[in-house]
């Protein structure tokens, strides 16, 4: 795989075996909501709203400036307080291919917030930057199938992109160790123990509908671009990547 970089299989499947159970078990449990079914997506779910209130709150939240948070469904009402808050929006596009959007809630009326923070209300009101034009993100929002609150490890949805969006963004000075990354989950999706590979981004709060999480015991975040894993597939997907490259 990539230019070098061969993964455990067995660690691959025991993300696999984890996804599958979690997304089961929303399913299976009635927390899962629209779209549907959870399976093969970062999942949707009831209380996502009271959720993205307990991450609000955090104070590095409210102190932040810039906020970069991914696209999913379940991260929708975070974007929406989050440009009432006046904070400016860094949102990926689908599979990095229109790169990253910047979303300056000054030239949004806040009636509109809630179309903003919707994947076509986002390429809509937001402008697409070179993630080297963007500013100093101080916060990243993502989502997550599972996320173990005592080590921060979480999985997507196996595709990758949180983690090469931090890569990318991290190569180039835009994030780095010192940039809190916060997830919003159901209590249903935490798991004690994920296993990790290099390239994954682990947590440093975890909020769900019932409570907070302060991670302790964080793995150091990636310091950028493992290119060892990165196959010329990626390469022909994704442009910011092969530019980066160059």
């Amino acid at each position: 795989m990539g230019r070098g970089a061969v993964r455990d299989e067995a660690v691959v499947r025991a993300k696999a075996e984890i996804r599958r159970a979690v997304w089961d078990r929303m399913e299976r449990g009635g927390v899962a909501a629209f779209p549907l079914p959870p399976h093969g997506r970062i999942p949707n779910f009831r209380g996502a709203e009271a959720a993205c209130r307990r991450a609000l709150a955090i104070p590095e939240v409210a102190r932040a400036a810039t906020v970069k948070v991914n696209p999913d469904s379940p991260q929708r009402p975070c974007r929406e307080a989050l440009l009432v808050m006046g904070k400016a929006l860094v949102v990926p596009t689908p599979r990095l291919r229109g790169g990253l959007l910047l979303l300056d809630p000054s030239s949004i009326p806040r009636d509109r917030a809630a179309e903003a923070a919707t994947i076509g209300g986002a390429a809509r009101w937001g402008r697409s930057l070179d993630p080297r034009e963007l500013p100093r993100i101080d916060v990243v929002v993502v989502g997550s199938v599972a996320v173990s609150p005592r080590t921060g490890a979480r999985l997507g949805k196996s595709h990758g992109y949180a983690e090469l969006e931090w890569g990318v963004l991290a190569e180039l000075g835009k994030v780095g160790e010192w940039t809190p990354v916060v997830t919003t989950v159901h209590d249903i999706q935490l798991i004690d123990e994920i296993p990790m590979e290099p390239f994954d981004l682990p947590v440093d709060y975890v909020a769900t509908p019932t409570r907070l999480i302060a991670v302790e015991a964080r793995p150091p975040k990636p310091r950028g671009i493992l290119w060892e894993y990165v196959d010329d597939v990626l390469l022909g997907e994704v442009p910011i990547l092969r530019a980066l490259a160059r």
